[in-house]
């Protein structure tokens, strides 16, 4: 056994030393993470890669009850959390504003960055996603996993327990909904 499996072994038996092992262990994949998302948005927060990280350890420290199956698992854990905090940094910057006429949202993880992303459209997909959540969980996992983590169809195939045919059926269904949604 790895040390990563039995570090995830013994956080999901409550152990707070190897929950602290575990990300100190994974912090440098973290900071790939957190820099990938980062860079395709560089416009819509003020977060650097070791602010989005610590604020995910915060975050995942002050979290009750964890479970890790495997490695991919804790990255998407780690995928829902970044997405969060970057959520509430925008809705932090504007909380003024609100409403206003729907435009077109682009939900290609590819030219997100290059159109200029900004807080709105960001903060109107996190709203349609929590949407989608309600109805089609593992799409919204999906989305949150590839759009707002930049994971590639085999981490999040390995994460969800499914294959990565499934994940881009899944991706192509999740888009289509979404886009109704933010019409």
């Amino acid at each position: 056994m790895n040390d990563i499996t039995e570090l995830l072994r013994q956080v999901n038996e409550g152990d707070a030393v190897a929950r602290e092992a575990l990300f100190a262990l994974l912090y440098q994949d973290l900071r790939k993470l957190a820099r990938s998302r980062l860079r395709q948005n560089e416009t819509i927060t003020l977060l650097d890669t070791t602010t989005l990280v610590h604020e995910s350890y915060m975050r995942y420290l002050k979290a009750r009850e964890l479970s890790f199956g495997d490695q991919g698992k804790f990255f998407a854990y780690a995928a829902t959390v970044m997405r969060s905090i970057v959520v509430d940094e925008v809705r932090k910057r504007h909380a003024e504003r609100r409403g206003g006429a729907a435009e077109q949202v682009e939900l290609d993880t590819g030219s997100v960055g290059a159109n200029g992303t900004d807080d709105d459209q960001i903060e109107r997909v996190h709203e349609a996603l929590d949407e989608l959540a309600a109805i089609e969980p593992r799409l919204a996992r999906v989305v949150e996993m590839r759009y707002f983590a930049g994971l590639s169809e085999s981490d999040i195939a390995s994460a969800l327990g499914v294959t990565e045919r499934t994940v881009r059926r899944d991706w192509d269904k999740a888009r289509t909904l979404l886009f109704e949604a933010l019409k």
